[in-house]
């Protein structure tokens, strides 16, 4: 029988083992790396590359980087390929290698090691993983390293095998994969990698640098556009946030949702400049300090024009909202991630987040907002990034934060973070 004083320190510790489980995420975090697309999509990797004492562990490690070899070797044996399906057959990483590299970076794990500090010091703090926040440390790591690998092997098998996304009328490929000419292009981007990769022992290498590269000859690497937000597009919104008095208002922000136009010369669609009325007529009543403006490079397929930064044009030229009250959000593809991303910039840009927003659109938009749309975003992110509030007109819903909008989803590649 142990004795109460032993009890009770093993109490403790566990106690405070698993509270070191539900490490919450720094909203001063800031990501790391030097390329927006593989920061965003793939952060447990991008980290791993940039961190020279776990990148020396990962190096040193005999299996890790026979599975380099063995990816470098599928790169050379597709540069005899015939055909567009050969190129990416063996490069992708298969269930197995995904699991067996999972037990192996468990193994290599310890609390106070290079991984160890790694997930202590970014992994966590950084959101990115916050669905498996109530999982152990090592947990953490093995669930962000499976996602990664499904990540990049879903980039591939978009932007390089031509496979239909979700979304195909304006995420699809950009090349004509029937085309007689295609394995040439998948010919040349295997002979670059292979040459940029031809020195790596990082086991993931190869095939992380092949994803980023055809996302890039897609002309696909939305989710950097117009990056760094804070130091550029938003910088003065920041200002200006530091200096509110944020309990003169009832809510924190207006997110407008936005409405794309249905043609490749239309920067702003009617619907669009109508919701931004219905925004700035809300904002100059003072309902709130700030208007979010939401929506990336998505409609029509291939446009020019970012929605985002054509809603801010029309509020401050045609309808006198100062800029600096207006945020833009530049990736969001979709009303599920324009709300998402919205509540990601007013987590990382230090508006309170026990304060309700309120979502502004037309009349059968915002009810589905307010009634439907959850059942979209479990189906779409695996988790609902808002909790909804009253009904606050027939154009508005009020709602609420959720932390769990920090979580990257690399299933779209497109605005992943």
């Amino acid at each position: 029988m142990l004795s109460k004083k032993l009890f009770l320190f093993l109490l403790s510790c566990t106690i405070v083992h698993f509270t070191g489980y539900t490490q919450q995420p720094n909203p001063h975090y800031q990501l790391k790396g030097n390329n927006y697309v593989s920061a965003k999509n793939y952060y447990l990797l991008t980290l791993m590359q940039n961190t020279p004492a776990v990148k020396h562990l990962l190096e040193s490690d005999a299996d890790l980087t026979k599975l380099a070899t063995t990816k470098l070797n599928a790169l050379k044996t597709s540069l005899s390929c015939k055909d567009a399906a050969c190129y990416t057959a063996q490069l992708k990483f298969s269930p197995d290698e995904i699991r067996q590299t999972g037990d192996k970076l468990a193994a290599l794990y310890q609390p106070d090691n290079a991984l160890g500090l790694l997930v202590k010091t970014d992994l966590i703090p950084s959101g990115a993983y916050i669905l498996n926040k109530n999982l152990t440390p090592q947990q953490q790591l093995v669930k962000a390293w499976e996602q990664d690998a499904a990540g990049v092997n879903y980039a591939i098998s978009i932007y390089a095998d031509g496979k239909k996304p979700p979304y195909a009328a304006i995420d699809s490929i950009s090349f004509n994969v029937r085309s007689k000419t295609y394995p040439d292009v998948l010919l040349d981007e295997a002979s670059v990698v292979l040459n940029a990769c031809k020195d790596s022992k990082l086991f993931f290498e190869p095939v992380l640098n092949y994803a980023l590269q055809a996302l890039e000859i897609n002309g696909r690497n939305d989710a950097a556009n117009f990056e760094p937000l804070a130091a550029g597009l938003n910088k003065n919104a920041l200002v200006k946030i530091k200096q509110t008095v944020w309990d003169k208002y009832k809510y924190s922000s207006i997110l407008i949702l936005g409405a794309g136009p249905g043609d490749l010369n239309t920067a702003i669609s009617p619907i669009g400049m109508l919701r931004c009325r219905m925004g700035a007529s809300r904002y100059f009543s003072g309902l709130a300090p700030f208007i979010i403006v939401s929506g990336g490079m998505a409609h029509p397929y291939k446009t020019k024009y970012c929605e985002a930064l054509e809603m801010k044009k029309y509020l401050v030229n045609n309808l006198h909202v100062p800029a600096n009250a207006i945020i833009v959000e530049t990736q969001a593809r979709h009303t599920t991630t324009n709300v998402r991303n919205g509540v990601r910039l007013i987590y990382r840009y230090g508006i309170p987040f026990n304060k309700p927003f309120l979502t502004v659109s037309s009349r059968s938009h915002i009810e589905s907002v307010g009634v439907a749309m959850a059942a979209r975003c479990l189906r779409e992110l695996k988790y609902v990034p808002y909790k909804v509030g009253n009904r606050y007109d027939d154009n508005a819903w009020e709602l609420y934060p959720a932390i769990e909008a920090l979580q990257i989803n690399p299933m779209e590649p497109l605005d992943p973070r």
